[in-house]
């Protein structure tokens, strides 16, 4: 009988490890909402993912979850990016164009055109213009984006060829 204790105490106890465990790796991670564009997209998301950079501003890739090749991340929740994502509603409103939107610009760096937009928590959005994919680039802890920007551009170039997204 006080062997079956036994064994039940110390599986209660494993249990109650996996479960700690389990609970504090997820909080430790960062994560993002997966995209799912169509099949031509998700080829070119796939090949952007495979030229990313392993350091982005001195951060070091540490991708969010769920897993997938349309997401990538650098420094926890610090620089998360999402290929495939859809037209941001800014990118075509005229204000913005015109320059007259104060918490949203076009721009570019390195060669790459970006809508650059901040958001109402304090972090900056960049999507990818005049590319056959959308390219989101989130920005936190208010660091200098444009050396995020600038580490990004190079991967961008080369695996999203410029165009019109679909």
């Amino acid at each position: 009988m006080s062997c079956f204790r036994h064994r039940h105490a110390v599986l209660s106890a494993l249990a109650l490890l996996i479960t700690t465990a389990g609970c504090s790796s997820a909080d430790d991670s960062a994560s993002a909402a997966v995209p799912s564009p169509d099949a031509k997209v998700t080829e070119l998301c796939r090949n952007l993912d495979e030229v990313l950079p392993a350091k982005v501003d001195g951060e070091n890739r540490d991708d969010p979850e769920p897993a997938s090749a349309l997401t990538a991340g650098w420094g926890g929740e610090a620089i998360i990016l999402r290929c495939g994502v859809g037209q941001p509603p800014k990118m075509v409103d005229p204000k913005v164009a015109n320059g007259n939107d104060p918490k949203a610009m076009a721009g570019g760096v390195d060669g790459v055109d970006w809508l650059m937009e901040q958001q109402d928590d304090g972090t900056h959005r960049f999507t990818t213009a005049s590319r056959e994919a959308y390219v989101e680039v989130r920005v936190t802890d208010g660091r200098d984006s444009t050396g995020v920007l600038i580490d990004l551009a190079p991967a961008v170039k080369e695996a999203i060829p410029e165009g019109i997204a679909s």
